[in-house]
């Protein structure tokens, strides 16, 4: 392979891992939507949906005894509701989507198997946990929607995203000189997985409070919403006054991230623009945290908080592989 045809691979491979790592994200949205709708359950069946492949619009579609012959762990199901079965079909639909985008990326990794095969095993990895990923959609439907398995199923997502993210940074590896090698100061490292590892932690606080406000909502039957932050505990206000510490820490990363901009023209334009959009997601998602906490949880709210939160964290990996890379490549 020559380097010229390396660098058409690389560059092609790259821009399709973005068009995947971006319908992932789409994926993380709407299943966002599906668990804040409460359509989770807007298909009792796994793979089809009330035994058919194309959804039912209306009831009618439907045989009379439908709520027991597609009972779930033994309990019947609730009314038929045409919105929350489409929208749970629409995020299955987008998922197989995303199987198809990863198969295809893993594909186009094949091309560096001799020259990189790190990039090709990543995307194997990748592949295979979308298979996973599948799986496990079809265990939250017949466990009714257990929270410790959504939570779980939500975190594969984000490791599918570091994955892909790590096989496309190495791409840029056939476009870099080694000229622009540069050394990775212990100032500019040390923030990134600081402010990395601590954005893990607080991801899975919040899945923790989601999965008492998942069954608060069930015990109180949707009802007395301004009541249910209170019932959490303390769980919800470790979550929220450890928001500061991650606020904190993300503001002593970006400032020195932009002092290693200035050193190295060749990252500062990436650095600038990744940087504003962290600083962005920071901004609305304090914002949209601070709105469910004074305003009893806005449906609308929760997976906005949910996207921003996993927006953050693919960012935060970004901006350290990123760096890490090009301050490590030959």
């Amino acid at each position: 392979m020559t380097e010229k045809s390396t660098s058409n691979d690389a560059i092609r491979f790259r821009r399709f891992g973005i068009v995947t790592i971006a319908a992932i994200y789409i994926l993380i949205a709407v299943g966002g939507i599906v668990r804040a709708t409460g359509s989770g359950m807007g298909c009792p069946d796994f793979p089809t949906c009330f035994g058919q492949w194309i959804p039912p619009t209306d009831i009618s579609q439907l045989p009379a005894d439908y709520k027991t012959q597609f009972a779930v762990q033994g309990k019947e199901i609730a009314d038929f509701n045409a919105v929350h079965t489409w929208t749970e079909y629409v995020n299955r639909l987008v998922g197989i989507l995303i199987g198809m985008l990863i198969f295809v990326t893993f594909l186009l990794s094949a091309k560096f198997w001799n020259c990189d095969r790190r990039i090709t095993f990543l995307s194997v990895a990748a592949f295979i946990l979308v298979a996973v990923q599948g799986a496990l959609g079809a265990i939250v439907v017949k466990t009714n929607l257990q929270p410790v398995i959504i939570t779980f199923h939500a975190a594969l997502a984000l490791v599918i995203v570091m994955l892909i993210v790590i096989a496309v940074i190495r791409s840029y590896k056939f476009e870099w000189k080694s000229a622009d090698a540069v050394a990775l100061p212990v100032q500019v490292g040390l923030p990134m997985i600081v402010s990395l590892t601590l954005l893990f932690l607080q991801i899975v606080l919040g899945s923790q409070v989601r999965q008492a406000v998942d069954e608060i909502h069930k015990l109180l039957a949707g009802q007395s919403r301004e009541t249910w932050l209170e019932s959490i505990g303390i769980l919800f206000y470790v979550h929220r006054s450890f928001s500061l510490v991650v606020l904190g820490v993300h503001l002593w990363m970006l400032y020195r991230l932009r002092q290693f901009a200035f050193q190295h023209p060749a990252l500062r334009s990436f650095l600038f623009r990744w940087g504003g959009i962290m600083v962005g997601c920071i901004s609305i998602e304090i914002i949209s945290g601070a709105v469910m906490g004074y305003f009893a949880i806005p449906p609308a709210m929760q997976p906005i908080h949910l996207f921003l939160g996993s927006v953050m964290f693919g960012v935060d990996f970004l901006l350290y592989m990123r760096v890490r890379t090009f301050a490590n490549h030959t």
